[in-house]
């Protein structure tokens, strides 16, 4: 089969199937995996040109395996084009710092999917329309942080490293590995930055921290 040769990582195993078998056609199927071992393995393996990605997954998400894939470093690393069902701003904006040439959603039409792929096979960017706005808003609209804004004054060093990690899509379980403490703890600073922020959830976290410019 002419073409990208293309893996596809979802943890869903219907879903990739289905991916699977609409573009069994259109483009090379190097493989696919259900998480994020599965497809940093599978990627050194078969060395795709793109990786389809989900951006949620039990065990850390498409941004933890861009961040392995990266790691791992390679001569000639993948592309990765997010595939999801979700089109929160602050799922587009992580997975798009993390290294992924573009965000479409679940809802995209085989063809268009098609096409996304060849097109970031190409060094292209490719978004859904509804989200290169986020991109944009993200990378060049949104306001730099204010003089006056003391947030983050009210936040401890490890509450500040908690953020940051929350923010770059880490679950708690990750953080607790690199912080050399317990997903509680992690959970109780969560709760802490939360209050202190006046926040309600960790979406509208990482939505503000992206604001600040917090996340490398």
């Amino acid at each position: 089969m002419s073409g990208p040769r293309v893996a596809i990582v979802d943890d869903h195993a219907l879903f990739r199937a289905g991916v699977r078998s609409e573009l069994a056609s259109l483009v090379d199927i190097a493989g696919e995996a259900a998480g994020v071992e599965e497809a940093v393995a599978l990627i050194a393996a078969e060395s795709p040109d793109v990786v389809l990605l989900d951006v949620h997954m039990p065990d850390g998400g498409g941004v933890e395996v861009i961040r392995r894939v990266a790691a791992a470093g390679g001569d000639a690393p993948p592309k990765f084009l997010a595939l999801s069902v979700s089109d929160a701003a602050e799922d587009v904006i992580a997975v798009i710092r993390a290294g992924a040439r573009g965000y479409v959603t679940k809802t995209i039409s085989t063809p268009e999917l098609a096409d996304a792929i060849r097109r970031v096979d190409d060094g292209d960017a490719v978004f859904s329309p509804r989200l290169a706005g986020f991109v944009l808003d993200a990378f060049a609209g949104a306001p730099p942080p204010r003089a006056e804004d003391t947030d983050l004054d009210q936040l401890t060093a490890r509450e500040r490293e908690v953020l940051q990690l929350i923010a770059r899509g880490y679950m708690y379980k990750e953080i607790a590995l690199r912080l050399g403490i317990s997903p509680k703890t992690v959970e109780a600073h969560v709760s802490a930055v939360l209050r202190k922020l006046q926040l309600s959830s960790r979406h509208e976290l990482t939505r503000w921290a992206a604001e600040r410019r917090l996340v490398d």
